[in-house]
């Protein structure tokens, strides 16, 4: 199951893919809209299967002309892991660590597929992350590797970018992660069960301007989803819904020889088999008069 969040002349719906790319969905102004999709996850498997097929049977949504939402526009919680790619880990200048590099984003930062990814004004540093987003579908605390898979309720792409002089500011990364409009999340979710367990075997692509700029398959990963979710869920309790952004490969501006930042004009993709395209146009700030 393939599920879009979007607003249409400013009402709020709810689409799923119904086949060849075709989006069907509702409203959430008609009696018979299911609740979003933070909401239908949390209802469990089977809930979420009944708001399919209630959405199964609405009207024919034009996912070309809709302004597209983060699939889960508020999410709880959003967990970010760093330096997961040990490739990524060298071209940053640091040892690959034996615990992974965790970090939060804000709901603020998030924009959806479409939407474009803001260059703030104080900072021209601003970099692609290609990444993985596993939805946690079951909540709970001291999840077992082997059973971690079994709490994610599906898949979907993210582009953390990042203002790269902010980032490193201070040895907290909090601040160059949460600029607005700096978290590109979509364009669909992918319930797990359409994709291999943990997206092992996928391929990653990051391309700017049409130029692949990050290649990599997921498997690649230091910790892996399951990994993840075990380690995260020994300090915090995870809930339906949460988000956890599995870390980016090689290839960010930040390493080459001379950097390469986006800027306004450019646009940004992230492909992951299997789930779809994220792009994102790059504009500047608007400065305050």
């Amino acid at each position: 199951m393939r599920f879009a969040s979007f607003i249409w002349n400013g009402r709020r719906g709810l689409a799923v893919d119904a086949g060849g790319a075709n989006f069907v969905g509702r409203y959430s102004d008609d009696p018979r809209y299911p609740g979003d999709l933070h909401n239908l996850i949390q209802s469990g498997p089977a809930g979420l299967v009944a708001g399919y097929n209630q959405l199964l049977s609405g009207d024919a949504i034009d996912m070309s002309s809709v302004l597209h939402l983060p699939p889960i526009p508020n999410p709880e919680k959003i967990i970010c892991a760093g330096l997961n790619y040990l490739d990524h880990t060298s071209e940053s200048g640091f040892v690959q660590p034996d615990y992974p590099t965790l970090f939060t984003r804000v709901n603020s930062s998030l924009v959806g597929d479409g939407a474009p990814i803001i260059r703030p004004n104080v900072s021209e540093q601003l970099d692609y992350e290609g990444e993985l987003v596993a939805v946690i579908g079951r909540g709970g605390r001291h999840i077992k590797k082997a059973d971690a898979l079994d709490h994610v309720a599906g898949y979907s792409i993210f582009n953390d970018a990042s203002i790269r002089d902010y980032q490193f500011k201070t040895p907290q990364w909090t601040v160059g992660k949460n600029f607005d409009g700096t978290g590109a999340f979509g364009p669909v979710f992918v319930t797990a069960d359409e994709l291999p367990g943990g997206c092992k075997g996928l391929k990653l692509e990051t391309r700017l301007n049409g130029m692949t700029v990050q290649s990599a398959l997921i498997a690649s990963m230091v910790f892996d989803v399951a990994s993840q979710i075990e380690i995260i869920s020994a300090a915090i309790t995870l809930a339906p819904g949460d988000l956890l952004v599995t870390g980016t490969p090689a290839g960010v501006g930040l390493a080459r020889k001379p950097p390469l930042w986006m800027k306004p004009g450019d646009i940004c993709e992230v492909e992951i088999e299997g789930i779809g395209v994220l792009r994102n146009p790059i504009l500047d700030e608007v400065r305050p008069n």
